[in-house]
């Protein structure tokens, strides 16, 4: 009998025929409802800060968005970070 893969896993892992069956044996078998709803709050992004953080829209002309995209690049920081820190030196300031 072949191993058919029916797919990948999010971590590349191949789903196999034998990796269904393991899975469906263990979803037989039952499921701690106390340790997956535990898990759950481990997952996603960390708080910036001591609330849920709210998405902003703000328009950069092309010549900013470069500058920004140039300083993210430079220091290794994702564009956001640059973004926010730019906010707070700046509302500091005043």
């Amino acid at each position: 009998m072949t191993n058919r893969i029916h797919g990948r896993t999010r971590s590349g892992a191949p789903i196999t025929d034998e990796f269904v069956d393991q899975l469906a044996d263990e979803a037989e078998a039952g499921y701690d409802v106390d340790q997956i709803v535990a898990r759950r709050n481990k997952r996603g992004r960390p708080r910036l800060g001591t609330a849920p953080s709210t998405v902003e829209s703000v328009r950069l002309d092309p010549e900013l968005k470069d500058q920004l995209i140039r300083r993210a690049t430079a220091e290794g920081v994702p564009v956001s970070q640059v973004i926010r820190q730019a906010l707070r030196n700046h509302l500091e300031a005043s």
